[in-house]
């Protein structure tokens, strides 16, 4: 056999059960039982070396059985999880690279060496009968291969023309580069979801947790690659120029995820070059040591003072929510210290201020609430970090959070327009067009849509309202402002029953349970439609008592056969009837008071995307539907409303500053 096997005893360092599940873990490698060939061999402290210095070589290392990956008889892939961690350590130049491989032979005997990398020749690359499966990581930029540049990690399958491929990093707040023939360990994964079909490769450095989003990520069958049985490992190489290659660490699991490895009980990388010796610390220690007691005083009094400045709260749970915590230091210095000329706008849950991030130059929008909350504070983060990964077309992305003493600060992508209620009222500067707004009222429930049943919780924003709308450079709608969402599981029921929201907005069923739910949602969305058309908001003291309430309103104009009388006059004849009077029409559906009767969003999408009329609204579902109260005589309502004026969490539409996220730029 090629492979020169070295049988050792390996007590405890990996668990073999039926092939459905076999899994196995290597912290080091001084007792296992790899088999090797070519170069590979392995250190003294139990690293795993592929390359050594030698020109024009491979090295192989192999699980030394095969691994059943068929779920017969149908003849479907089982899953897959690895994760390893490997160094590249570099000879002046980089070399050629190393890939994790999946091969039908326990020994690539015909492979080359440079910039086949060990998997394959000339004869064998792009062969649909090689059954290789290979995830290389390359420092070479081989043009007959395609390859994006010489410093990027592919998918290789049966040869080395990738068929997905991007420069080496990983995916945080924003996209880091990396380099793989740093001479630093990194840690790797590669995913395989038998049942969905999906290859997820990720990347980056080591004590680093692993990443959301995965650097590759492709819908790839491997039924018609891998063989029922097939062998797992790694190869290397190296060319006229070249680098030593290193796995420090490997897991495997079939059918599962892959189990972490232990960091700590990794071996560590030789040292490359002498210890260099500073001759000015030998030389000029007596003197240094002089200046250091002068000056100790006054950096310790320096220190002491800008660490109580940026001092920000951190327990030891918040450690796994990684890149969504962000440093009190840096978002100070990106809002120039929380000034007032980069104020945005403030509300019932706080002020808003407009940063670009010292590290990325990313324009952001940090928010400043209290963090006081009914439920435990490691929840409510939790569902925080939850929000964070939403991600759609049509909402503000949540980037992250910071807590420092008595408030939380949460950190949004900046929408350069501001939000959509400085478009609609008190004679805006620049009003939009209907078209304008016909997109930014689909945008809006296509984000609802997708909070209510396309994302692998429910959530229930509990705000929906124009100041919550924000406008890209584009004038698309981007739902924003998540401090009042709650997210349960599918076929659960939500448990809140803490009264939150906007007067105008909540839905009347919300005064008697408590509980918010995605019909309480819909009802919110129904006042936002006729918000938007109407140009006016739900409760609005400065027209005749029997205007107030805009639901009751537009309900009249509907009632004498005139339903277009209610649009905003500053639309003037520039607009779509029908689309006009769908929005309305369904405004006053979703705004009715039996729950029961409202669409849901995703019939509510569906009237708006194929302009279909929505069933009419009936008089007696539309009675005393803003929040129970009967009108006319606004101070009575506030009366009426009184009680909920402590609630730290409800607003009311009586100033232009309620709940906004922000209003500018």
């Amino acid at each position: 056999m090629f492979f020169k096997i070295e049988a050792l005893i390996v007590p405890a360092l990996f668990v073999l059960a039926n092939s459905e599940e076999l899994g196995f873990i290597y912290n080091g490698f001084n007792r296992a039982n790899l088999s090797l060939d070519g170069i590979a061999q392995y250190t003294p402290n139990g690293l795993l070396q592929l390359t050594n210095t030698s020109r024009l070589q491979k090295g192989h290392a192999f699980y030394p059985t095969p691994i059943n990956f068929k779920n017969l008889p149908n003849g479907s892939n089982f899953s897959f999880s690895t994760t390893f961690v490997f160094a590249m350590v570099p000879f002046v130049l980089p070399g050629h690279g190393m890939a994790f491989v999946i091969a039908p032979v326990g020994g690539l005997a015909d492979a080359l060496p440079s910039q086949f990398l060990g998997l394959f020749n000339d004869n064998t690359t792009g062969k649909v009968n090689d059954h290789v499966f290979a995830v290389e990581f390359d420092t070479v930029q081989n043009r007959e291969f395609n390859d994006i540049d010489a410093n990027h990690v592919g998918i290789d399958i049966n040869g080395l023309k990738s068929v997905e491929s991007k420069p080496a990093g990983y995916y945080g707040v924003k996209f880091n580069n990396m380099t793989l023939a740093s001479g630093q360990p990194m840690l790797g994964w590669v995913d395989y979801d038998g049942v969905a079909k999906q290859i997820n490769v990720t990347l980056a450095p080591m004590n680093m947790a692993k990443p959301n989003v995965p650097l590759l990520s492709i819908s790839y069958d491997l039924s018609p690659i891998l063989n029922e049985t097939m062998f797992i490992g790694f190869s290397g190489s190296t060319g006229s120029i070249f680098s030593t290659q290193y796995v420090l660490g490997w897991s495997f699991k079939m059918n599962g995820i892959a189990q972490g490895l232990d960091l700590a009980m990794l071996p560590k990388l030789p040292r490359v070059g002498p210890k260099k010796q500073s001759k000015l610390l030998l030389i000029a220690l007596p003197m240094i040591s002089a200046v250091v007691l002068v000056i100790a005083f006054s950096v310790l009094i320096y220190y002491v003072g800008r660490k109580r400045k940026f001092a920000e709260l951190l327990e030891d749970w918040e450690l796994e929510y990684g890149p969504h915590r962000f440093k009190y230091k840096d978002l100070y210095i990106a809002t120039k210290g929380f000034g007032n000329k980069e104020l945005l706008g403030f509300g019932g849950f706080g002020r808003v201020y407009r940063g670009v991030l010292p590290t990325s130059s990313i324009e952001i929008a940090v928010k400043r609430v209290s963090h006081e909350s009914k439920q435990g504070l490691r929840e409510f983060v939790a569902e925080i970090v939850s929000i964070g990964r939403l991600r759609h077309r049509n909402l503000v992305p949540l980037l992250g959070y910071c807590r420092r003493k008595g408030e939380l600060l949460l950190v949004y992508e900046y929408m350069p327009n501001g939000s959509l209620d400085k478009f609609l009222y008190d004679k805006p500067t620049c009003a939009l067009n209907w078209n304008q707004r016909f997109r930014v009222i689909k945008g809006v429930a296509s984000a609802l849509v997708y909070l209510h049943e396309e994302w692998e919780q429910v959530v229930i924003h509990r705000d929906v309202k124009a100041s919550n709308v924000l406008l890209d450079s584009e004038l698309n709608a981007k739902l924003g402002d998540f401090g009042l969402a709650r997210l349960y599981d599918h076929g659960s029921d939500p448990l809140t029953t803490h009264i939150v929201g906007t007067v105008g907005y909540l839905a009347p069923e919300q005064t008697r349970t408590g509980k918010a739910t995605t019909i309480s949602d819909v009802y919110a969305f129904g006042a936002f439609l006729l918000e938007v058309a109407c140009g006016r908001r739900p409760i609005d003291p400065r027209v005749s008592d029997e205007d107030i309430v805009l639901v009751d309103y537009v309900f009249s104009c509907w009632s004498r056969g005139d339903i277009l009388e209610a649009i905003d006059q500053n639309l003037g004849n520039e607009y779509i009837k029908e689309e006009v009077e769908l929005v309305l029409k369904l405004g006053l559906v979703c705004s009715q008071t039996e729950p029961a009767a409202r669409p849901s969003m995703r019939q509510a999408l569906i009237y708006l995307e194929d302009i279909v009329p929505p069933p009419p609204p009936e008089l007696s579902s539309l009675q005393s539907s803003t929040l129970g109260f009967t009108f006319p005589g606004f101070d009575h309502h506030l009366a009426m409303s009184s009680s909920f004026s402590a609630d730290k969490e409800l607003s009311y539409p009586s100033s232009d500053s309620d709940s906004l996220l922000y209003t500018g730029p």
